[in-house]
């Protein structure tokens, strides 16, 4: 499992985990894509292996599970961590260097 979550972080420049009916991920996903950062969503609610998925991802120190962000390969963190990094302006740069926006 650990290998499957790997690939999937790695497969995108913007890597969200999120549950459909989490309102914290709607609103980071949302602020992603008002960016133009165009992130790959998984919904762990609506996938096979989801729990297998979010269990993993606490391993790997997401805590909470959903929303968890990473961003060029990086575990950024969930909708604190975001918000904080907009807020300071270092996540519009950051997106830039991973090759999520091109302005």
């Amino acid at each position: 499992m650990e290998d499957l979550v790997a690939k999937m972080i790695s497969e995108k420049p913007v890597v969200i985990f999120s549950k459909s009916s989490c309102c914290m991920c709607h609103t980071i996903k949302t602020l992603l894509c008002d960016f133009g950062a165009n992130p790959t969503v998984h919904e762990l609610d609506e996938i096979p292996r989801g729990k297998e998925i979010e269990q993993a991802l606490v391993r790997r120190g997401c805590n909470p599970a959903v929303p968890a962000v990473f961003i060029g390969g990086q575990l950024v963190g969930g909708a604190n961590e975001v918000m904080s990094l907009h807020l300071s302006r270092s996540l519009i740069p950051m997106l830039k260097r991973a090759g999520a926006l091109w302005l």
